[in-house]
């Protein structure tokens, strides 16, 4: 965890899921480019850290925080900055761009 950046402000850091190398049961391996699209198009993500200023306005969040760490969430496609650490995908988000959370990650698709 020590190489990912740490979010400041109002920004949210996620991890990409892990996108299957098949395509189901079928064995049919997926090319680059499909696991590629699959994960850059990925709606879902997991919150690995929150910034400092994230959910501070109560008149913006009277309710509180939409997530918190480890919690898997829906945001929109190619939100937020976008980047790879040691070959994994993630991104840094606004706290306003959660738009759900979910038990279910597996089964959230674009």
């Amino acid at each position: 965890m020590s190489k990912l950046p740490k979010p400041v402000g109002f920004k949210i850091l996620c991890k990409f899921p892990e996108i299957e190398e098949t395509f189901g049961t079928s064995g049919l391996i997926k090319p680059d480019t499909v696991r590629n699209v699959e994960e850059l198009t990925s709606v879902v993500l997991k919150v690995i850290d929150i910034g400092p200023d994230a959910y501070k306005d109560e008149a913006r969040f009277p309710s509180g925080p939409f997530c918190k760490v480890g919690d898997y969430i829906v945001a929109r496609g190619f939100a937020g900055t976008q980047f790879k650490v040691d070959g994994e995908r993630y991104a840094l988000i606004y706290d306003d761009a959660v738009e759900a959370v979910t038990t279910y990650p597996e089964g959230v698709t674009r």
